[in-house]
């Protein structure tokens, strides 16, 4: 009588790491790794070896120092005596200004051309293809000084709003658009105890709250209709989550608003939005919208025929089929590209410098740099800073991929 048993494991050999196909790839990887590691640390020996050479060392001792230059726009308190770490740390907060409204006006703008550009329409159609190729085939530099130009052209000077000046007037009373910048009506809290920094984290915390509110509302909408075959309205449940507690809030805190208004040679009060900020995250938005407006084309088309045919038969309208149909499943195609120009557009807005925008690049790689003589240290800080930007900005929408993406049984 035969028994049968496993037979023995062979046991393993270093010579399995080049002759196994099982390990073989791991090898290279691990040896192209060490080689790697090598060169840097070869680059870094002779970096520290060249500088000690010529008598310097790598020290950010520089950062705590004054910076001794003023930031025409800010997000933060900042003075001339402010250190150069805070000068840096202001630059970036302008840059990522810069990114997250350019990135919000080049997606709707890009959407609405990338759309009409497959308009049966044909004027429509033609005019949102020359848009395209003109600004995507002409450096995005000149676009940005073209927008500066022209505002300053254009647009009136505070002197112009005088009252006896009839070329110029504010915008319902409470805009006013001048070369010089946008004026704005600033919100305020009268309450003692809002002013400052805690209302605004109040707000900001509302806020959040009512995002998480609205998303169990929509998940408990889903497993309702999953289980009876009708879904719940939640419209007007979730405007009040967003709403009502803010409004409460609001009136709780004493919120008011304070006007710009004309006092001397320039307005006072509200909040200001330079020339150069708004040119350049104009500028920025449309050269980006045309290449988003060509990742919407092509995910749009990349949705059968046979979707919108099926759509249609059940009497539903164009714009609907757009809506529910066609965008929701061209979100696939269209969302890993967009990842690439929004990373573009953040690092594109390092040209700031061009019309007088005090980003990251004009403050820590620019005046800073050329005050301290620190360019290696500065240009470190300078590459960390737009890596961790980028990485943040492509985390952020990978999850947004990911929650769209189809997903299979």
């Amino acid at each position: 009588m035969t028994t049968m048993s496993d037979p023995p494991s062979e046991s393993f050999r270093p010579s399995q790491l080049l002759n196994d196909t099982r390990y073989r790839s791991y090898t290279f990887q691990f040896i192209a790794l060490l080689c790697l590691i090598g060169l840097m640390a070869f680059l870094g020996i002779n970096l520290v070896r060249n500088l000690a050479a010529a008598g310097l060392n790598i020290s950010f001792e520089f950062l705590g120092e004054p910076a001794g230059y003023d930031i025409n726009q800010r997000l933060l308190e900042y003075d001339s005596q402010s250190s150069h770490w805070r000068a840096s740390v202001v630059g970036a907060l302008n840059t990522l200004l810069v990114a997250f409204v350019g990135c919000i006006l080049a997606t709707i703008i890009g959407v609405v051309v990338g759309v009409l550009r497959l308009s049966k329409n044909w004027l429509i159609s033609k005019i949102m293809s020359v848009y395209v190729e003109i600004f995507r085939n002409v450096p995005v530099l000149v676009w940005i000084l073209i927008v500066m130009a022209v505002f300053v052209a254009v647009l009136p000077q505070p002197r112009d709003f005088r009252g006896d000046s009839p070329e110029a007037s504010m915008f319902l009373d409470l805009f006013a658009f001048t070369g010089r910048g946008f004026y704005f009506p600033q919100p305020y809290f009268t309450v003692e105890w809002a002013t400052g920094s805690t209302g605004w984290l109040i707000i900001i915390a509302l806020l959040v709250g009512a995002l998480f509110g609205t998303r169990a509302m929509l998940a408990r909408a889903t497993r309702i209709q999953e289980a009876t075959g009708v879904r719940p309205n939640t419209l007007w449940i979730n405007l009040a989550i967003w709403f009502v507690p803010l409004i409460l809030a609001c009136v709780i805190m004493g919120l008011a608003w304070d006007i710009p208004e004309l006092r001397g040679f320039n307005f006072q009060g509200g909040i200001f939005a330079r020339n150069s900020f708004i040119a350049l995250t104009l500028a920025l938005s449309i050269y980006t919208a045309a290449f988003i407006a060509e990742n919407v084309r092509a995910g749009i088309l990349a949705v059968s025929k046979g979707q919108t045919e099926a759509a249609a038969s059940l009497g539903l309208r164009p714009n609907r089929i757009m809506n529910l149909v066609i965008l929701p499943q061209a979100l696939r195609v269209i969302i890993p590209p967009l990842i690439s120009q929004y990373l573009n557009l953040t690092k594109n807005s390092s040209l700031a410098i061009a019309v007088g925008y005090m980003d990251l690049t004009g403050t820590l790689g620019g005046i800073t740099l050329n005050q301290t003589g620190r360019a290696i240290e500065c240009v470190l800080l300078l590459m960390l800073f737009y890596l961790t930007f980028s990485l943040a900005i492509s985390a952020i929408m990978n999850v947004y991929n990911n929650a769209v993406k189809l997903k299979e049984r």
